[in-house]
Protein backbone atom coordinates (compact mmCIF):
# COMPACT_ATOMS: atom_id res chain seq x y z
CA UNK A 1 0.00 0.00 0.00
CA UNK A 2 1.64 3.26 -1.02
CA UNK A 3 2.09 5.87 1.55
CA UNK A 4 0.01 8.88 1.85
CA UNK A 5 1.41 12.22 1.99
CA UNK A 6 1.00 15.70 1.59
CA UNK A 7 2.85 16.34 -1.82
CA UNK A 8 1.32 13.16 -3.29
CA UNK A 9 -2.26 14.51 -2.40
CA UNK A 10 -1.30 17.68 -4.43
CA UNK A 11 0.23 20.10 -1.80
CA UNK A 12 4.07 20.67 -1.98
CA UNK A 13 5.87 22.43 1.17
CA UNK A 14 9.22 22.88 -0.69
CA UNK A 15 7.63 24.61 -3.31
CA UNK A 16 6.02 26.99 -1.03
CA UNK A 17 9.21 27.53 0.36
CA UNK A 18 11.25 28.38 -2.66
CA UNK A 19 8.60 30.23 -3.95
CA UNK A 20 9.08 32.75 -0.99
CA UNK A 21 12.59 32.76 -0.90
CA UNK A 22 12.76 33.56 -4.67
CA UNK A 23 10.35 36.70 -4.28
CA UNK A 24 12.20 38.00 -1.11
CA UNK A 25 14.31 40.46 -3.10
CA UNK A 26 11.44 41.96 -4.77
CA UNK A 27 9.38 42.03 -1.79
CA UNK A 28 12.30 43.84 0.19
CA UNK A 29 12.61 46.47 -2.12
CA UNK A 30 8.71 47.92 -1.31
CA UNK A 31 9.87 48.65 2.30
CA UNK A 32 9.36 52.13 3.73
CA UNK A 33 10.98 52.66 7.49
CA UNK A 34 7.74 52.25 8.97
CA UNK A 35 8.28 48.15 8.06
CA UNK A 36 9.28 46.50 11.44
CA UNK A 37 9.45 42.68 9.90
CA UNK A 38 10.85 41.35 7.31
CA UNK A 39 9.18 38.79 5.23
CA UNK A 40 8.09 35.09 6.38
CA UNK A 41 6.15 35.42 9.94
CA UNK A 42 3.08 35.35 10.67
CA UNK A 43 1.93 38.87 10.49
CA UNK A 44 3.26 42.07 9.33
CA UNK A 45 3.94 45.12 11.34
CA UNK A 46 4.09 48.75 10.77
CA UNK A 47 4.53 51.35 12.72
CA UNK A 48 2.67 54.59 11.92
CA UNK A 49 4.46 58.04 12.44
CA UNK A 50 2.19 59.65 15.03
CA UNK A 51 5.04 62.72 14.49
CA UNK A 52 3.53 63.08 10.78
CA UNK A 53 -0.48 63.43 11.89
CA UNK A 54 -3.01 64.89 13.91
CA UNK A 55 -5.92 63.60 13.45
CA UNK A 56 -5.39 60.15 11.31
CA UNK A 57 -8.06 57.97 9.85
CA UNK A 58 -6.69 54.49 8.49
CA UNK A 59 -8.64 53.72 5.24
CA UNK A 60 -8.48 50.36 3.90
CA UNK A 61 -9.72 48.32 0.37
CA UNK A 62 -9.52 45.05 -0.95
CA UNK A 63 -10.37 43.92 -4.39
CA UNK A 64 -9.52 41.45 -6.74
CA UNK A 65 -8.38 41.20 -10.84
CA UNK A 66 -11.61 39.80 -12.15
CA UNK A 67 -11.39 37.51 -15.12
CA UNK A 68 -8.34 39.07 -16.64
CA UNK A 69 -6.46 36.66 -14.93
CA UNK A 70 -8.14 33.96 -17.15
CA UNK A 71 -6.25 36.02 -20.39
CA UNK A 72 -3.02 36.26 -18.82
CA UNK A 73 -3.56 32.08 -18.17
CA UNK A 74 -4.51 31.84 -21.48
CA UNK A 75 -1.75 33.80 -22.92
CA UNK A 76 1.39 32.76 -20.75
CA UNK A 77 1.88 35.88 -19.30
CA UNK A 78 2.26 36.85 -15.65
CA UNK A 79 4.04 39.84 -14.80
CA UNK A 80 1.50 42.50 -14.88
CA UNK A 81 -1.62 41.10 -13.02
CA UNK A 82 0.08 41.57 -10.32
CA UNK A 83 0.42 45.64 -10.80
CA UNK A 84 -3.41 45.56 -11.55
CA UNK A 85 -3.68 43.85 -8.49
CA UNK A 86 -2.68 46.77 -6.85
CA UNK A 87 -3.89 49.34 -8.73
CA UNK A 88 -7.39 48.20 -8.09
CA UNK A 89 -7.08 49.07 -4.52
CA UNK A 90 -4.90 51.90 -4.21
CA UNK A 91 -7.19 53.81 -6.90
CA UNK A 92 -10.32 52.90 -4.36
CA UNK A 93 -7.83 54.25 -1.62
CA UNK A 94 -7.08 57.59 -3.41
CA UNK A 95 -10.70 57.96 -3.57
CA UNK A 96 -10.83 59.54 0.13
CA UNK A 97 -7.62 60.94 -0.40
CA UNK A 98 -5.73 58.84 1.46
CA UNK A 99 -2.09 57.95 1.23
CA UNK A 100 -1.37 54.95 0.61
CA UNK A 101 0.75 52.75 3.32
CA UNK A 102 0.82 49.11 3.26
CA UNK A 103 -0.54 46.43 0.88
CA UNK A 104 -0.91 42.50 1.68
CA UNK A 105 -1.74 39.75 -1.38
CA UNK A 106 -3.25 36.25 -1.02
CA UNK A 107 -2.69 33.83 -4.13
CA UNK A 108 -4.63 31.23 -4.63
CA UNK A 109 -3.97 28.30 -6.75
CA UNK A 110 -3.98 24.64 -8.57
CA UNK A 111 -0.47 23.79 -8.50
CA UNK A 112 2.41 25.96 -7.08
CA UNK A 113 5.15 26.55 -9.26
CA UNK A 114 7.85 29.08 -7.88
CA UNK A 115 8.51 30.33 -11.04
CA UNK A 116 5.14 31.66 -11.85
CA UNK A 117 4.42 32.98 -8.23
CA UNK A 118 7.91 34.80 -8.54
CA UNK A 119 6.44 36.35 -11.89
CA UNK A 120 3.01 37.51 -10.44
CA UNK A 121 4.75 38.88 -6.94
CA UNK A 122 7.04 40.72 -9.26
CA UNK A 123 4.37 42.68 -10.62
CA UNK A 124 2.97 43.15 -6.88
CA UNK A 125 5.99 44.36 -5.70
CA UNK A 126 6.12 46.73 -8.79
CA UNK A 127 2.74 47.96 -8.18
CA UNK A 128 4.04 48.81 -4.89
CA UNK A 129 6.59 50.77 -5.96
CA UNK A 130 4.41 52.45 -8.34
CA UNK A 131 1.83 53.22 -5.29
CA UNK A 132 4.86 53.92 -2.72
CA UNK A 133 3.75 51.19 -0.49
CA UNK A 134 5.17 48.58 1.41
CA UNK A 135 4.43 44.77 0.68
CA UNK A 136 4.27 43.62 4.21
CA UNK A 137 2.57 40.06 4.19
CA UNK A 138 0.80 37.86 1.69
CA UNK A 139 -0.83 34.14 1.89
CA UNK A 140 0.07 31.68 -1.41
CA UNK A 141 -2.52 28.70 -0.79
CA UNK A 142 -1.76 25.38 -2.98
CA UNK A 143 -5.62 23.65 -3.60
CA UNK A 144 -5.46 21.31 -5.69
CA UNK A 145 -8.96 19.97 -6.80
CA UNK A 146 -10.50 23.14 -5.94
CA UNK A 147 -8.53 24.91 -8.46
CA UNK A 148 -7.07 22.91 -12.12
CA UNK A 149 -3.47 22.93 -12.31
CA UNK A 150 -2.93 25.92 -14.52
CA UNK A 151 -5.51 28.19 -12.65
CA UNK A 152 -4.90 30.92 -9.84
CA UNK A 153 -6.84 33.88 -8.59
CA UNK A 154 -5.65 37.33 -6.89
CA UNK A 155 -6.84 38.86 -4.15
CA UNK A 156 -5.33 42.24 -2.42
CA UNK A 157 -5.99 44.20 0.62
CA UNK A 158 -4.47 47.94 1.36
CA UNK A 159 -4.43 50.35 3.81
CA UNK A 160 -3.71 53.87 3.41
CA UNK A 161 -4.09 57.01 5.82
CA UNK A 162 -5.32 60.46 5.93
CA UNK A 163 -6.33 63.80 8.23
CA UNK A 164 -9.62 63.58 9.41
CA UNK A 165 -10.08 67.08 8.13
CA UNK A 166 -8.85 66.25 4.29
CA UNK A 167 -10.95 63.21 3.75
CA UNK A 168 -12.30 63.50 0.40
CA UNK A 169 -15.87 62.25 0.35
CA UNK A 170 -17.77 64.64 -2.02
CA UNK A 171 -19.81 66.33 0.46
CA UNK A 172 -18.89 69.42 -0.68
CA UNK A 173 -19.45 69.07 -4.32
CA UNK A 174 -22.27 71.88 -5.55
CA UNK A 175 -24.23 72.67 -8.78
CA UNK A 176 -21.90 74.16 -11.81
CA UNK A 177 -18.59 71.87 -10.24
CA UNK A 178 -16.95 70.46 -13.38
CA UNK A 179 -15.95 66.65 -13.94
CA UNK A 180 -12.08 66.47 -15.17
CA UNK A 181 -10.70 62.88 -16.23
CA UNK A 182 -7.80 61.41 -15.93
CA UNK A 183 -6.99 58.74 -18.87
CA UNK A 184 -6.63 55.33 -18.65
CA UNK A 185 -4.18 52.93 -19.94
CA UNK A 186 -7.01 50.99 -21.68
CA UNK A 187 -9.65 48.55 -20.16
CA UNK A 188 -7.68 48.29 -17.04
CA UNK A 189 -9.59 45.53 -15.56
CA UNK A 190 -13.10 45.51 -15.69
CA UNK A 191 -14.89 43.84 -18.40
CA UNK A 192 -13.19 40.77 -19.12
CA UNK A 193 -15.76 38.42 -18.99
CA UNK A 194 -17.06 40.49 -21.94
CA UNK A 195 -14.27 41.08 -23.76
CA UNK A 196 -13.47 36.98 -23.20
CA UNK A 197 -16.94 36.04 -24.52
CA UNK A 198 -16.43 38.57 -27.97
CA UNK A 199 -12.43 37.02 -28.18
CA UNK A 200 -12.47 33.94 -27.24
CA UNK A 201 -15.79 32.57 -27.77
CA UNK A 202 -17.69 34.42 -29.95
CA UNK A 203 -15.36 35.81 -33.21
CA UNK A 204 -11.54 33.89 -32.54
CA UNK A 205 -11.10 33.54 -36.30
CA UNK A 206 -11.61 37.61 -37.01
CA UNK A 207 -9.73 38.41 -34.03
CA UNK A 208 -5.99 38.57 -35.97
CA UNK A 209 -7.69 40.85 -38.71
CA UNK A 210 -8.54 42.84 -36.05
CA UNK A 211 -5.39 43.03 -34.20
CA UNK A 212 -4.07 43.69 -37.78
CA UNK A 213 -6.02 47.10 -37.75
CA UNK A 214 -4.59 48.26 -34.34
CA UNK A 215 -1.20 47.30 -35.24
CA UNK A 216 -0.18 45.41 -31.82
CA UNK A 217 -0.21 42.50 -30.25
CA UNK A 218 -3.51 40.82 -27.86
CA UNK A 219 -1.13 41.23 -25.12
CA UNK A 220 -0.68 44.68 -25.74
CA UNK A 221 -4.46 45.22 -26.22
CA UNK A 222 -5.63 42.55 -22.87
CA UNK A 223 -2.37 42.90 -20.25
CA UNK A 224 -1.35 46.72 -20.17
CA UNK A 225 -1.64 46.85 -16.57
CA UNK A 226 -4.09 49.34 -14.75
CA UNK A 227 -2.95 52.71 -14.18
CA UNK A 228 -1.76 53.61 -10.21
CA UNK A 229 -2.92 57.35 -10.06
CA UNK A 230 -0.83 57.86 -6.85
CA UNK A 231 1.79 60.15 -8.09
CA UNK A 232 -0.43 62.48 -10.02
CA UNK A 233 -3.34 62.31 -6.94
CA UNK A 234 -0.89 63.20 -4.19
CA UNK A 235 0.27 66.18 -6.49
CA UNK A 236 -2.89 67.80 -7.49
CA UNK A 237 -4.44 67.64 -3.91
CA UNK A 238 -1.97 69.93 -2.60
CA UNK A 239 -2.53 72.33 -5.52
CA UNK A 240 -6.14 72.01 -6.27
CA UNK A 241 -9.72 71.88 -4.40
CA UNK A 242 -10.62 68.23 -5.28
CA UNK A 243 -13.84 68.10 -3.94
CA UNK A 244 -14.98 64.07 -5.33
CA UNK A 245 -12.65 61.65 -6.62
CA UNK A 246 -13.80 58.71 -8.74
CA UNK A 247 -12.09 55.14 -9.59
CA UNK A 248 -14.02 54.05 -12.73
CA UNK A 249 -14.25 50.55 -12.78
CA UNK A 250 -17.43 47.86 -12.80
CA UNK A 251 -19.99 50.79 -13.87
CA UNK A 252 -19.20 52.76 -15.87
CA UNK A 253 -18.15 56.35 -15.46
CA UNK A 254 -21.36 57.59 -15.07
CA UNK A 255 -22.43 54.96 -12.62
CA UNK A 256 -19.19 55.18 -10.42
CA UNK A 257 -19.16 59.25 -10.49
CA UNK A 258 -22.79 59.54 -9.26
CA UNK A 259 -21.65 57.37 -6.07
CA UNK A 260 -19.93 60.16 -4.76
CA UNK A 261 -22.56 63.19 -5.51
CA UNK A 262 -24.67 64.05 -3.15
CA UNK A 263 -28.41 63.91 -3.56
CA UNK A 264 -30.46 66.11 -5.70
CA UNK A 265 -27.59 66.30 -8.18
CA UNK A 266 -26.96 64.77 -11.42
CA UNK A 267 -23.97 65.16 -13.78
CA UNK A 268 -24.16 65.78 -17.26
CA UNK A 269 -21.36 63.95 -19.29
CA UNK A 270 -19.64 65.32 -22.82
CA UNK A 271 -18.18 63.77 -25.69
CA UNK A 272 -14.02 62.89 -25.55
CA UNK A 273 -12.13 61.31 -27.64
CA UNK A 274 -12.20 57.09 -27.13
CA UNK A 275 -9.29 55.20 -27.23
CA UNK A 276 -9.57 53.04 -30.45
CA UNK A 277 -9.10 49.62 -28.27
CA UNK A 278 -12.64 49.97 -27.16
CA UNK A 279 -13.99 50.93 -30.52
CA UNK A 280 -12.18 48.19 -31.83
CA UNK A 281 -13.85 45.73 -29.50
CA UNK A 282 -17.18 47.45 -29.69
CA UNK A 283 -17.01 46.85 -33.22
CA UNK A 284 -16.01 43.30 -33.07
CA UNK A 285 -18.50 41.94 -30.65
CA UNK A 286 -21.10 44.25 -31.86
CA UNK A 287 -22.33 46.01 -28.38
CA UNK A 288 -24.47 48.63 -27.88
CA UNK A 289 -23.18 52.48 -27.00
CA UNK A 290 -24.76 52.12 -23.88
CA UNK A 291 -23.55 48.65 -22.89
CA UNK A 292 -19.78 49.79 -23.48
CA UNK A 293 -20.46 52.73 -21.54
CA UNK A 294 -21.76 50.59 -18.38
CA UNK A 295 -19.08 47.88 -18.81
CA UNK A 296 -16.04 49.80 -19.41
CA UNK A 297 -14.20 53.00 -18.54
CA UNK A 298 -13.86 54.03 -22.14
CA UNK A 299 -11.00 55.91 -21.76
CA UNK A 300 -11.43 57.46 -18.37
CA UNK A 301 -9.58 55.33 -15.41
CA UNK A 302 -10.12 58.26 -12.73
CA UNK A 303 -12.82 61.27 -12.45
CA UNK A 304 -12.31 64.65 -10.31
CA UNK A 305 -14.57 67.05 -9.21
CA UNK A 306 -13.58 70.42 -9.13
CA UNK A 307 -14.70 74.08 -8.87
CA UNK A 308 -14.67 75.76 -12.09
CA UNK A 309 -12.55 78.38 -10.70
CA UNK A 310 -9.51 75.35 -10.18
CA UNK A 311 -9.86 74.57 -13.94
CA UNK A 312 -7.08 76.12 -15.72
CA UNK A 313 -4.17 75.13 -13.32
CA UNK A 314 -5.52 71.80 -13.42
CA UNK A 315 -5.04 71.83 -16.97
CA UNK A 316 -1.33 73.23 -16.32
CA UNK A 317 -0.76 70.99 -14.03
CA UNK A 318 -2.12 67.41 -16.48
CA UNK A 319 -1.85 68.01 -20.16
CA UNK A 320 -3.60 65.29 -20.46
CA UNK A 321 -6.69 65.94 -18.26
CA UNK A 322 -10.10 65.37 -20.62
CA UNK A 323 -13.26 67.30 -19.47
CA UNK A 324 -15.43 64.81 -19.20
CA UNK A 325 -19.06 66.69 -17.87
CA UNK A 326 -20.62 69.54 -14.93
CA UNK A 327 -22.68 68.76 -11.99
CA UNK A 328 -25.61 70.16 -12.31
CA UNK A 329 -29.29 70.31 -10.13
CA UNK A 330 -32.45 67.63 -10.44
Amino acid sequence: MEESSYKISGVDIDAGNNAVDKIKPFVQKTFRKEVLTGLGGFSGLFQLDMGRYKNPVLVSGTDGVGTKLKVAIELGIHDTVGIDLVAMVVNDLLTSGAEPLFFLDYIATGKLEPQKITEIVKGICTGCEQAKMALIGGETAEMPGMYSQSDYDLAGFGVGVVERDKIIDGSTIQEGDLLYGLPSSGFHSNGYSLIRHILFNKHQMAVNEYIDELKCSLKDILLKPTTIYVSIIQKLKELINIKGLSHITGGGLYENTMRIIPGGLDIELNQWDVPKEFLWLQKLGSVSDSEMRRVFNMGIGMVLVIPPSDADLLKQQCKDIIWVGKVFKK
